[in-house]
């Protein structure tokens, strides 16, 4: 059950998120059983061909330099390369999606905070106005479908975070036709396989782990895990644009549903040696070491979040700070240090307190731990208002059924 609770607090928002994520960014593949165009086996010279902004090598090292600045938090040197390839190319759909990435991972780092959602959606919607431009001069514009499937994808990811299926769903049927025929055309290699790798791997394992996703599934062509894994690693290994995607996949599919902690652990290794800066990954490998009882490992890597947000460093926000002093609540709880879980859980209580969040989990959990410190300390009346607050409010990450279960009988330890 403990460690149930928290990996129910990963930000992927399962399952509905993930089936956001198959319909859009996976795509639609070529029909079950059927031959995969013989164009689609060939090199990047079918790439080459359709006169893709990807094979420009300004687009790939300025790109590149922009990404690992991204990834690296460092958001305003990363968008004045992005501008430097829109500039280039004014009316191509790539300078605002790479923009956009800045927005997207704004949200990524504190996904209780909307206040970014209306300017990233306005963002994709710029690269789907291009897009479209595009396609009406050439219908078979493989920059144009490739990046309407992605914008759209984005669409469906965010939404799907914010719970609005409907949207989720939409987006995802508009997309689906334009990954087909990026398939048509893109190798078998790095990068072009990433979408294919993500649907083939969801695909095969959501409908033994999600009954719901059955509904939807069962329209689509079949997966195949063992090849998905394969199709990322490829990606993990020679991808270019989202080689850091890949990897990040990787480790959350061996986190989620493979349960193997030294994949998950070489995966996520690999992520935070390329990008050490970067406080999403760095509180992901936080939460790896915590699932698999790793509290040493697990510990040290929280307490050096929480260091590097009281020093203010990019990207280590106030939610960075939140994740972090629960988890360290939770390990001093487990240790019988109750000073000093209390200690982080009343500085989690403040933290939660910020206006326009409008996911409470964080705030829920620390309410829950407070309940199980004070009933620890045979604070009884104490711990019994902690376990109502949390009753009080919508649930999240299973805390109502432990909340009810210590209303019935008090935490021991």
């Amino acid at each position: 059950m403990r460690r149930a609770l928290f990996h129910s607090v990963l930000p992927a928002r399962l399952p509905a998120a993930l089936l956001g994520i198959v319909l859009v960014v996976g795509g639609a593949r070529v029909g079950h059983g059927q031959a995969r165009p013989a164009t689609a086996a060939a090199e990047t010279t079918a790439v080459a061909r359709t006169s893709s902004v990807l094979t420009d090598e300004f687009v790939r090292s300025t790109g590149t330099e922009g990404l690992d600045r991204l990834y690296g938090m460092q958001f305003e040197e990363a968008e004045a390369r992005f501008d430097k390839i829109d500039a280039r190319y004014p009316d191509h759909p790539v300078g605002p999606f790479l923009q956009g990435l800045n927005l997207w991972w704004t949200i990524m780092l504190d996904l209780t905070d909307t206040s970014h959602d209306e300017a990233f959606i306005e963002q994709m919607n710029t690269v789907i106005e291009r897009c479209n431009t595009l396609l009406e001069e050439d219908p078979d514009h493989f920059d144009a479908a490739l990046f309407k499937a992605a914008a759209h994808g984005f669409l469906s990811r965010l939404h799907s975070n914010r719970y609005r299926w409907w949207k989720t769903i939409r987006n995802a049927q508009k997309a689906i036709n334009y990954v087909q025929k990026v398939e048509e055309v893109a190798p078998e290699r790095g990068d072009y396989v990433f979408g294919s790798g993500m649907y083939d791997y969801y695909a095969a394992i959501l409908p033994e782990e999600y009954s719901v996703s059955k509904a939807i599934m069962w329209m689509l062509p079949d997966g195949d895990k063992q090849r998905g894994l394969k199709r990322l690693r490829e990606t993990a290994t020679n991808g270019h644009y989202v080689r850091t995607e890949a990897l990040y996949f990787l480790a959350k599919v061996h986190y989620l549903y493979e349960d193997d902690f030294r994949q998950t652990q070489k995966w996520t290794e690999r992520l935070r040696d390329r990008h050490p800066d970067n406080p999403f990954f760095h509180t992901f490998e936080g939460r790896v070491y915590a699932r698999w009882g790793r509290w040493r490992e697990a510990g040290e890597i929280f307490q050096t979040v929480l260091d590097r947000c009281e020093a203010g460093r990019s990207g280590y926000n106030t939610h960075m700070e939140e994740i972090a002093r629960l988890y360290l609540a939770r390990d001093r709880l487990y240790q019988n240090d109750y000073r000093a879980a209390l200690r982080h859980l009343a500085e989690l209580e403040q933290l939660t307190a910020r206006e326009n969040v409008e996911d409470t989990r964080y705030r829920m959990l620390g309410y829950l731990y407070q309940g199980m410190v004070y009933d620890a300390l045979d604070r009884r009346d104490v711990a019994v208002s902690r376990y109502q607050k949390v009753l009080s409010m919508d649930d999240a990450a299973g805390a109502h059924e432990r909340a009810e279960r210590y209303l019935e009988e008090p935490y021991s330890g």
